[in-house]
């Protein structure tokens, strides 16, 4: 006998408020959290050897990869994160040829990973990835890298992710990511591609649009013709298909990758149709000199970072054995004279699922053109010094002297700040000013159109008035 599968009407989960990286709350336990746990946490590149174990084919001629590390440790990355790959392509007696890749996996599955490859017929490195990296082939890797990830926690999360062939790559390890997460979010993907068949993990965000309802997905076939039955959008870029897809853009955080000419495009209509610089993230996989060149600053500094953590690890044989694979069994809190400590996060707070769907997650509209934001005067005060630093989504106020930088004391008083270089080259810890001055020494680590939206880098700025910072 054969039961029929009829749908039903299913009601909408319930959720607790925003999104939060699972690294977030355990990093920021006021005593050390256990060695497991703090491997978990992608605040620093390092060094490491790789082994393939699977390969997987994907539309649009490009590859998956994925990867363990041969030392048994979890890779801890933010999703949009990178890995500088060293490919033996003139054999193993020759240097290898040194190429960054996104990682396409998500960080929550961290004990694998994953970096997609489109092949290049053109290209050095491309082809020999595709006719050689197969399942047991070792390769040494530097990472994870780059400032284009999502953030450790955000209370409201509405993301706009544009992908143009290739750039889906980092764009797939953010959806990954916040599908794989608990709490609220509201996700639009626009996916440019080349030709009907050529749209690289089509399934699997078929799949995640129609159980997922915080994700919406749609395809563009670019400037090509529109085959019989195409049912999705056509043509290049416009202000018009980002109105069609995203009517409330202006109210979100949008991540952007892609050719350089897409992104040139994405970021002047972006601003066409109200979207803040501050609220645009992009990722160049093809870039002027200028780009690349910032690229291979951050790759510098996260190889000096990863050998000094090296370094430090060798000479203490208790932090060695206690980062080590073998103490994995110690996902166990830090304690006190009172007891377990407390790890500190994002407040869990129910969302009503039954709530109007044009009302934000943060009590505004869907139009995003005003956000609320809370009273600072309502925020604890820690910390010493002449100067007040609010920061609006950890919700707390940090006093400061005027000669220190800020990421410190920010650090110090749980605001979850990422940052690889610290000396204001690799970008990684780039803020939003909302209101305030600061005087800045960077390195090359951030450009002067998001100087002068508002962005700064806390490593390597000194506050010069009392300041209001989204972070």
């Amino acid at each position: 006998m054969t039961e029929v599968l009829t749908e039903t009407a299913i009601q909408e989960p319930q959720r607790i408020r925003g999104l939060e990286m699972p690294w977030n709350r355990v990093m920021g336990t006021t005593e050390g959290p256990a060695g497991a746990a703090r491997a978990l946490g992608p605040w620093h590149p390092q060094e490491f050897m790789a082994e393939c174990v699977e390969t997987v084919p994907e539309a649009g001629g490009m590859m998956t990869f994925v990867f363990r590390r041969c030392d048994g440790a979890p890779l801890a990355f933010r999703a949009g994160q990178y890995v500088n790959v060293a490919f033996p392509v003139n054999g193993e007696d020759q240097d290898p040829v040194d190429r960054s890749y996104s990682l396409s996996s998500s960080p929550t599955q961290p004990w694998t990973f994953n970096i997609t490859v489109k092949r290049d017929t053109a290209g050095i490195v491309s082809p020999w990835v595709h006719e050689n990296v197969k399942p047991g082939t070792v390769l040494e890797m530097l990472g994870p890298v780059g400032a284009f990830h999502l953030p450790d926690a955000d209370r409201r999360a509405r993301y706009l992710l544009l992908a143009a062939g290739a750039g889906i790559t980092p764009i797939m390890s953010m959806l990954r990511t916040i599908h794989s997460l608990p709490g609220t979010a509201d996700v639009v993907v626009l996916y440019h591609g080349a030709e009907a068949g050529g749209f690289a993990f089509h399934q699997e965000l078929a799949y995640i649009a129609s159980v997922d309802s915080r994700v919406k997905v749609f395809y563009a076939l670019g400037d090509r013709s529109k085959p019989e039955g195409w049912e999705w959008l056509s043509g290049r870029l416009t202000a018009a298909m980002l109105d069609e897809v995203a009517p409330d853009a202006n109210g979100r955080q949008v991540y952007a990758c892609g050719p350089e000419g897409y992104l040139n495009t994405a970021t002047e209509l972006l601003g066409k149709i109200g979207v803040d610089d501050t609220s645009i993230n992009m990722e160049f996989f093809t870039g002027d000199r200028q780009t690349i060149l910032e690229y291979q600053a951050e790759l510098a500094f996260a190889v000096d970072i990863a050998e000094e953590i090296a370094e430090e690890i060798a000479d203490s044989a208790e932090d060695y054995y206690e980062s080590q694979p073998t103490a994995f069994g110690l996902y166990e809190p830090g304690y006190d004279a009172g007891g377990t400590l407390k790890a500190t996060g994002l407040p869990l707070e129910t969302v009503d699922p039954d709530a109007p769907k044009s009302e934000a997650p943060n009590g505004g509209s869907d139009a995003g053109a005003e956000v609320s934001t809370p009273d600072a005067s309502s925020f604890e005060t820690v910390g010493t010094g002449s100067l007040t630093l609010s920061f609006m989504r950890t919700g707390i106020n940090v006093r400061v002297d005027p000669t220190e930088h800020i990421l410190g004391p920010a650090q110090r008083a749980g605001v979850r700040i990422g940052a690889n270089c610290k000396e204001g080259m690799c970008g990684s810890c780039k803020v939003v000013k909302l209101s305030g001055e600061v005087e800045m020494n960077h390195q090359g680590g951030i450009r002067a159109r998001e100087i002068d939206a508002g962005k700064f880098l806390p490593c390597c700025s000194t506050a010069r008035t009392d300041m209001v910072i989204d972070a």
